[in-house]
């Protein structure tokens, strides 16, 4: 899979999906770096068909009026330390990955994969 990781997450969270084999870039990566727009990263996440992953759920009100992005990974944890972020990716990506094949729109919490369908 194509990820693009938001400036809300660090950018470890694209080094992680990287280092398990998926195309992953954050923000930091992209012209305007951390000042992209939210209408930017959606435009590069749908030509590149890349999922935007954010904690910003202006994206989810976004995918839902706008239909844009169209995936997206929503991080519905609060305040978390990067290693517990790293733990949760790991614990749960194969969920994540399950759940974009049928869905658009999936979020991972402290507790669950909800995939939205």
């Amino acid at each position: 899979m194509k990820f693009l990781v938001d400036a809300q997450l660090p950018r470890r969270v694209a080094a992680w999906l990287t280092s398990r084999g998926h195309d992953a870039i954050h923000t930091l990566d992209l012209p305007h770096r951390n000042l992209s727009s939210d209408s930017d990263v959606c435009a590069i996440a749908d030509s590149e068909s890349r999922v935007v992953v954010t904690k910003d759920d202006d994206f989810v009100r976004t995918l839902l009026v706008q239909d844009t992005p169209r995936r997206l990974l929503l991080v519905a944890t609060g305040n978390i330390a990067n290693d517990d972020l790293i733990d949760l990716f790991d614990r749960s990506l194969a969920l994540i990955e399950h759940g974009f094949a049928s869905a658009r729109y999936v979020e991972v919490n402290q507790q669950a994969v909800i995939v939205h369908g």
